[in-house]
């Protein structure tokens, strides 16, 4: 049976313990990877959209815990046409079609 990762306190003590230990005897299960956002913002987007799709974008963003500012940079960034799906080895799949909107 692997070890539980001790609480460390401070990135000094995370540090060293990285550094200093084994880290293939302990339980990594509940870790999961994390994306950074290093880039500085210097431009500004201003869109107008429907309410029925701002609300599908603020459910996702809330789904996968970011702000709606990161969801809508996530999505312009992945190749069109495929979402994230790390069930599968590339990270993306085919999006699905959708019903077609009703125009009055």
């Amino acid at each position: 049976m692997k070890k539980k990762l001790p609480t460390l306190e401070t990135d000094e003590e995370a540090e060293g313990f990285v550094a200093n230990a084994d880290l293939t005897e302990y339980d990594l299960s509940q870790f999961r990877t994390v994306l950074f956002e290093i880039q500085p913002k210097t431009e500004r987007v201003n869109m107008r959209l429907p309410k029925t799709l701002l609300d599908a974008v603020k459910e996702s963003a809330a789904k996968a815990g970011v702000p709606i500012n990161a969801s809508f940079a996530r999505s312009s960034n992945r190749p069109s046409g495929r979402r994230p799906d790390r069930s599968r080895g590339d990270g993306l799949e085919p999006l699905r079609p959708c019903k077609p909107s009703v125009r009055y």
